[in-house]
């Protein structure tokens, strides 16, 4: 990989736990092996990599000084914990144990814990397929571990929250998060990415896996709040046993560069995964999701809906792919993407696919792309609503259905303000196209 983050990377590695050292050592020679995707890898076709610059560093503990204006408050529940450029923060969290839920940091893991880490680690994806969750795991030093008891349904919500351009000088940051639902447990994980209005250029690595065992409900958002300058390649990888059950909502809003690669692995019948996402470029941004659904098993389903709005001369990509293995009998998957372009310079590449081998399934797939309707926006303007005020009623309803879905209020209304505020504005970024 050439000299990429070579020095920080070593660096990093003085500050690895001993018993982390040999997933540490892993990741970096699967790192070392990849090839940097060009525009002719197929996964790579309509993204770049040049946002991507030669000196970012990682920022040690005694570095993170960071203080907010105001207090930091979870979008729901009691437990928040808190990485600032990738360092944990206490003094900024509020972390809640209660019987039932362990949360706990990689760094502060008990004999039991590593164990479970050592397991489940990278074993929901592979490192040499994604090169980017194998630099995360080259850089790891910290993460979070959240194991649910057999069987607890109570309603906790764990929060974590990564904020990055902290510091003057471009940082690097590494985010890790597993999730372990044991059998007949429930789950709500809330994960926000947000960047300081201001602060440096960023590059996150955030890599998250999700293990739902049999009869256990996760329910999971994952929202990337970055603006500006902020680089972020990241994935979420899932592992569904048997009538276990995954609700997911993702929000991207733009930024310099986002690309997020989301995997589902459904491992035995009857489990099911529902998956929402809404993506929000303008400027001269650019997201990229690629979405994965592996039915290697019969009696099993997925819902999938994306919608994104593209303005200005902003660029998206979507990537949806529904595999359904020869043994995958009775599956029932659906997908769907949106677009809706609020500029004539704005770009959005969509693919979606179905690759099926089975001959018993109800499949559908399809993806549209759209601009403002020209005769509704004409009905607003002629009973005196202004042209943004007017654009800005369409395209929220465009998106709206998938908000309101949310079962949480509190990351409803969230998200309505931060929308509201941030996308349907002056654009952030100049557009001299």
């Amino acid at each position: 990989m050439g000299s990429f983050l070579q020095q920080p990377i070593a660096d990093v590695a003085q500050r690895v736990p001993p018993w982390m050292q040999s997933l540490q050592a892993a990741g970096l020679a699967h790192w070392q092996q990849s090839s940097w995707p060009t525009r002719r890898t197929e996964a790579w076709k309509y993204t770049s990599l040049k946002p991507l610059r030669d000196d970012y560093t990682f920022i040690t503990p005694d570095q993170s000084t960071y203080q907010p204006e105001a207090p930091l408050k979870p979008l729901s529940g009691d437990c928040q914990l808190v990485f600032v450029d990738g360092v944990y923060r206490a003094d900024l969290s509020s972390a809640v144990s209660q019987d039932g839920v362990a949360v706990c940091r990689f760094d502060e893991a008990n004999a039991e814990q590593q164990e479970v880490i050592r397991q489940r680690l990278n074993s929901s994806l592979s490192q040499e397929q994604h090169m980017f969750a194998a630099l995360n795991t080259a850089t790891l030093h910290d993460g979070v571990l959240l194991e649910i008891d057999a069987n607890y349904s109570g309603d906790a919500v764990v929060e974590v929250l990564s904020i990055s351009g902290a510091h003057d000088s471009p940082v690097a940051s590494n985010q890790r998060l597993l999730v372990v639902a044991n059998p007949g447990s429930t789950a709500t994980v809330v994960e926000r990415f947000v960047s300081l209005d201001g602060g440096c250029a960023s590059f996150s690595t955030g890599v998250t896996e999700l293990f739902v065992g049999a009869n256990a409900c996760v329910k999971h958002y994952r929202l990337h709040e970055e603006r500006d300058a902020a680089v972020h390649i990241g994935g979420v990888y899932t592992r569904l046993d048997r009538d276990a059950r995954l609700q997911s909502f993702h929000l991207a809003l733009g930024s310099e560069l986002k690309r997020l690669d989301l995997l589902v692995h459904h491992d035995a019948p009857g489990a099911h995964a529902g998956i929402n996402g809404v993506y929000l470029p303008r400027g001269r941004e650019l997201i990229d999701y690629h979405t994965t659904i592996e039915h290697a098993v019969p009696h099993c389903t997925t819902d999938e809906v994306f919608r994104g709005i593209i303005g200005d001369s902003a660029t998206a990509v979507f990537n949806g792919r529904i595999h359904i293995h020869q043994d995958a009998q009775k599956t029932l998957a659906e997908l769907s993407n949106r677009n809706l372009l609020t500029s004539a310079r704005a770009q959005i590449n969509t693919k979606p696919e179905l690759e099926i081998y089975a001959d018993d399934v109800r499949c559908a797939h399809g993806a549209t792309v759209a601009q403002l309707d020209k005769a509704a926006l004409h009905y607003l303007r002629a009973r005196g609503v202004e042209k943004h005020d007017a654009e800005m009623m369409l395209s929220f309803g465009f998106i709206n259905e998938l908000i309101d879905a949310i079962e949480i209020d509190a990351i409803g209304t969230h998200l309505r303000d931060l929308v509201a505020t941030s996308y349907f504005k002056p654009s952030r970024q100049g557009d001299a196209g």
